[in-house]
C-alpha cells in the first residue's frame, strides 16, 4: 500500500460526533436499483411516514448539530412524499442534499425539489449498477451519463451537484479520467466522491468469529459480507489517492478524518482545488480548510457541509484572501496571476473550487475490533438512535452490532503482514 498521504501534514476535520457537517436521514429502504457495492438489503418497500421521518430529525436535533441533511436510503426518490420530505427538512434550516442514482429525477420532480428548498444532488453512478442501458459500461463511458445529470442540474440553477461512485479493483485505473471528466467540468460539478469497495468477512467470516452479546451469528447472512467476484477486499484512500497521481502529479489532499482503532487510517480524504475548466492551478493547503471550517462554525455556529454553487465559483477572491495564510492557496494564485498575464482574457473567466472526497469504509481488524469512521458524518436513526448507517443491517437482523473474535493466528498473521486481515462494507 502506497504510504502518501502522512496524516500527520493534513487538517484533522474538527467534526466530532455531536457537532458534525452532515445527517443522515433515511426516509425510505426501497430501491429501484442493484449495485454491488451497497451494504443495504436491496428491496422495493419500506417507505416512513412524514410522522416517523419527522422524529428521525427530532432524534438529529436532540443530538448533533448539523449543517445539511443527506436524505438517502434506499433512494429517495421512489419515496411518495420525497417533495414534503425536502421542504420538512428545510423549514428547519437545514439544507436538504439527496443521495439518489438519478433513474426516477424527471425534469417536473427537479423544479419541485428545488422549490422545496433543496440544496442539492449526490448522484451514485458506477460501473457495477444493473442501470438498463448502461450495463457492460466502462467508468469512461459513464462520463456521459454523468453529463446528462451534470448538465441538467445546471439548468435548474442555484443547486449543489455532486456524483459519487464505489471503487473496485477493476475499476481503480479509471478514477483519474471520471476526475478528468470531473474538472473538465469544475464549473457545474462541486463535489466528486470516490468509495473504496470494502467488505465485512470474505468467504462469510474468514479468520473470525462473530457475536451480537453473547450470541454467535452468521456474519455470511449481511449482504456486505457476501463475496462480490475477484475482488480486492482491501481497497484504501491511500491506493486511490496514488491512481489519481499518475495522472495528476501534483495532486495533493489537506484534510482527512481518521478511524476509531488507527488514527493514520484516512477514513475521510479531501482535497479542494481551484482551476476552469480547461485548468487546474492549484491545491488548498491544511490551513484553508482549518480556516473555512473554523470560519463557518463562528459565523453559524456548525461545521459546513455543502458550499453554494454562488460561493464555489468566487475561487479568484477565495485564492486571493487564502493566500494570506494557505501556502497552497498562494501558490494556486501566483499560478493564476502567472497564467492570466500573457492571456488577460482568462481574467474574466470565473475561477472555480471544486472537491474531491474519498472514503475508506469499515476495517475489520484482524484482532475483531472494527475500525470506523471516527465521528462517523454518515451517522443516522434507527428506533430512536443514532447508529452507523453502514452497518444498519446489523441492527435489523440481530438487534445490535456485531463484534469479531480472531481465530487462532489471526492476529498474529496481521502483526507480520501490517495490515487488516479483513475489510468492511462500502457505503
Amino acid at each position: 500500500m502506497n504510504a502518501y498521504p502522512d496524516h500527520r501534514t493534513l487538517y484533522r476535520l474538527p467534526w466530532s460526533l455531536p457537532d458534525n457537517p452532515i445527517a443522515w436521514l433515511e426516509p425510505t429502504e426501497a430501491c429501484n436499483l442493484y449495485c454491488e457495492g451497497c451494504y443495504r438489503a436491496h428491496v422495493k418497500d419500506g417507505h416512513k411516514s412524514l410522522e416517523q421521518v419527522r422524529r428521525d430529525l427530532t432524534v438529529f436535533n436532540r443530538h448533533r448539530n448539523f449543517d445539511g441533511v443527506s436524505i438517502a436510503g434506499g433512494d429517495p426518490l421512489t419515496h411518495p412524499e420525497i417533495v414534503p420530505i425536502v421542504r420538512m427538512v428545510a423549514a428547519r434550516g437545514w439544507k436538504p442534499i439527496i443521495n439518489t442514482n438519478g433513474i426516477a429525477l424527471t425534469d417536473e420532480l427537479l423544479a419541485d425539489l428545488k422549490k422545496a428548498g433543496a440544496s442539492g444532488f449526490t448522484f451514485h453512478i458506477d460501473s457495477k449498477q444493473s442501470r438498463k442501458g448502461w450495463q457492460g459500461k466502462t467508468e469512461t463511458e459513464l462520463n456521459a451519463l454523468r453529463q446528462e445529470f451534470a448538465d441538467r442540474v445546471a439548468r435548474a440553477g442555484g443547486l449543489s451537484c455532486a456524483f459519487n461512485a464505489t471503487v473496485y479493483d477493476d475499476t481503480l485505473a479509471e478514477v483519474p479520467e471520471v476526475a478528468a471528466w470531473g474538472r473538465r467540468n469544475i464549473d457545474k460539478v462541486h463535489v466528486l466522491v470516490f468509495i473504496c469497495y470494502r467488505q465485512a468477512a470474505p468467504d462469510g467470516g474468514g479468520p473470525m468469529d462473530f457475536y451480537v452479546g453473547d450470541r454467535r451469528i452468521d456474519y455470511g447472512e449481511l449482504v456486505y459480507s457476501r463475496p462480490t467476484g475477484d475482488q480486492r477486499l482491501d481497497l484504501s484512500s491511500r491506493d486511490v489517492t496514488a491512481e489519481i497521481r499518475k495522472r495528476f502529479g501534483h495532486f495533493a489532499p489537506c484534510a482527512y478524518l481518521n478511524g476509531t482503532e488507527r488514527p493514520d487510517s484516512l477514513k475521510w480524504l479531501l482535497t479542494a482545488y481551484v482551476g476552469t475548466r480547461d485548468r487546474v492551478y492549484g491545491y488548498a493547503g491544511p490551513r484553508f480548510m482549518e480556516v473555512a471550517q473554523g470560519l463557518h462554525h463562528w459565523r453559524h455556529g456548525r461545521y459546513m457541509a455543502y458550499a453554494a454553487p454562488s460561493v464555489l465559483r468566487r475561487g479568484r477572491a477565495i485564492a486571493a484572501a487564502a493566500s494570506l495564510f494557505d501556502r497552497g492557496m498562494r501558490d494556486a494564485f501566483r499560478s493564476y496571476l502567472a497564467g492570466t498575464w500573457f492571456r488577460p482574457h482568462r481574467w474574466f473567466r470565473p475561477l472555480h473550487l471544486q472537491s474531491l472526497m474519498i472514503i475508506q469504509p469499515i476495517d475489520v481488524l484482524a484482532d475483531g475490533r472494527m475500525n470506523m469512521c471516527d465521528a462517523c458524518p454518515d451517522i443516522t436513526v434507527h428506533e430512536g438512535e443514532l447508529v452507523w448507517s453502514c452497518r444498519l443491517e446489523e441492527r435489523k437482523r440481530y438487534g445490535g452490532f456485531a463484534r469479531g473474535v480472531a481465530r487462532a493466528g489471526a492476529a498474529r498473521r496481521e502483526a507480520e503482514a501490517g495490515e487488516p486481515v479483513t475489510a468492511g462494507p462500502a457505503s
